[in-house]
């Protein structure tokens, strides 16, 4: 009997999403496990895999669609024996309107699209593209105007960008509105081929449309600032001897196999907050509507940051791992991340974030709490500094610490006791190994 195949919900907060590419065609025959596309969620694009096993009679959904809701159906899977017409199922009504038609609806906005790309687009004529394709071409470098769209309404997909090269020499229409050779690839992928004209007195804009991600986040964090009492601390950490340890350790590391490792600050930063939330177990909770919710393994989140934005995988039960651990762990997650391959499992939780710029050389910023977590640490550059030690002004690596806290279930007292354990760790890395 053929079955539909719904859109997944594969995130918490995920109510519609874009169907990026199928990884099966029509006519090919499913396993139960086996992945069936790939789905950009407000998260991350997220690979999803077939619930039975069948034959993929029918797809309902093109690839590129983006605003599909959750559960519509996006295609039809056929028993053993089942001929294709069984399938008899039209595309679904929630997922047809989604389809991206916006020079049909706003004639005046833009010239209008055609149904077919025919080849590139002219200067002045709207580029609809899919964020996955957005995202392929601002890391190729490449001009979309000059791609060929096969997704719906001439829509550029994931294909149409996989193989297409940079054009090496502008057209001659496109020479004055070309980037200059300084700017970045990602910035250069999103300048316009030609500015749109704006009201006297207006200057030039491009308007870049959300992701689903870039929604969430925009919305997550404008709801953690508004409804939740910040609270923050700052702590300046001498790291000397950190960094001292440090090289003392890589320098030990094998080179390779699968002991090799390592280390950065921030993976004995990860360790320090990890330990410093088993001595103080109190700043593990969130706020819930009725009561304080403590959880009893220690996850930590770590900022990343990736061409759609901030995610935060998981270091789980990072209390219970070494900083070689740690260290890997963390590389394999952030490659990931920024590759959109993360699990569900892997970004999704967690007790206690993290954010790190002192690799862009920032002295010290405060973060926004990561709901439902109560507790989020920013951490700054190490750089030399004068210090007064033992009476006498020193010169030392200080880092700055600055912990942001949900005051309605971490106080100002609690807050101070949990970072005056942190900043001993980070000072006294040796207690860390033990």
């Amino acid at each position: 009997m053929a079955t539909q195949i719904l859109m997944p919900a594969l995130s918490p907060t995920m109510t519609e999403g874009t169907l990026a590419k199928w990884l099966k065609k029509e006519g090919d025959t499913v396993t139960s496990g086996e992945l069936l596309a790939e789905i950009e969620t407000d998260k991350a694009t997220m690979e999803f895999e077939a619930a039975e096993d069948g034959i993929l009679g029918k797809i309902l959904v093109p690839a590129g669609t983006a605003n599909v809701a959750v559960n519509a159906p996006i295609a039809v899977l056929l028993a053993e024996g089942e001929d294709a017409s069984a399938t008899g199922a039209p595309a679904p009504k929630k997922a047809a309107a989604a389809a991206p038609a916006p020079a049909a609806a706003k004639p005046a906005a833009a010239p209008a699209q055609p149904q077919q790309a025919a080849g590139p687009r002219t200067d002045g004529e709207r580029v609809f593209a899919s964020p996955l394709a957005r995202r392929i071409a601002k890391g190729k470098g490449l001009d979309l105007s000059a791609v060929t769209g096969s997704g719906p309404h001439g829509r550029i997909v994931k294909a149409d960008v996989d193989g297409a090269k940079p054009r090496s020499v502008p057209t001659a229409a496109n020479a004055a509105a070309a980037p200059t050779p300084s700017l970045p690839a990602t910035q250069q992928s999103k300048a316009p081929a030609a500015p749109r004209p704006t009201a006297k007195g207006e200057g030039e804009y491009t308007d870049v449309p959300l992701t689903s991600m870039r929604k969430i986040i925009a919305q997550r964090l404008t709801e953690s600032s508004q409804q939740i009492p910040h609270f923050k601390l700052t702590v300046e950490c001498n790291i000397d001897k950190l960094l001292a340890l440090r090289e003392e350790l890589n320098g030990r590391a094998p080179k390779d196999g699968d002991k090799a490792y390592k280390l950065s600050v921030n993976d004995f930063v990860i360790r320090a907050v990890a330990l410093a939330m088993r001595k103080v177990p109190d700043v593990n909770v969130s706020f819930v509507d009725t009561a304080i919710r403590h959880y009893h393994s220690i996850d930590v989140s770590v900022a990343v940051a990736t061409d759609g934005g901030l995610i935060t995988p998981i270091i789980r039960n990072a209390d219970q791992k070494g900083l070689a651990e740690i260290s890997n762990e963390m590389k394999d997650l952030a490659a990931r991340a920024k590759a959109n391959k993360l699990q569900l499992h892997e970004f999704q939780g967690g007790g206690f974030s993290i954010s790190n710029l002192g690799m862009f050389g920032i002295k010290d910023f405060t973060a926004i709490i990561n709901p439902p977590q109560s507790c989020i640490l920013a951490v700054g550059v190490g750089e030399k500094r004068p210090i007064v030690k033992d009476g006498a002004l020193a010169i030392a690596t200080m880092m700055s610490c600055t912990m942001s806290t949900d005051h309605r279930t971490v106080d100002g007292a609690l807050g101070a006791v949990y970072i005056t354990a942190f900043k001993s760790l980070i000072e006294d890395p040796l207690t860390m190994l033990l």
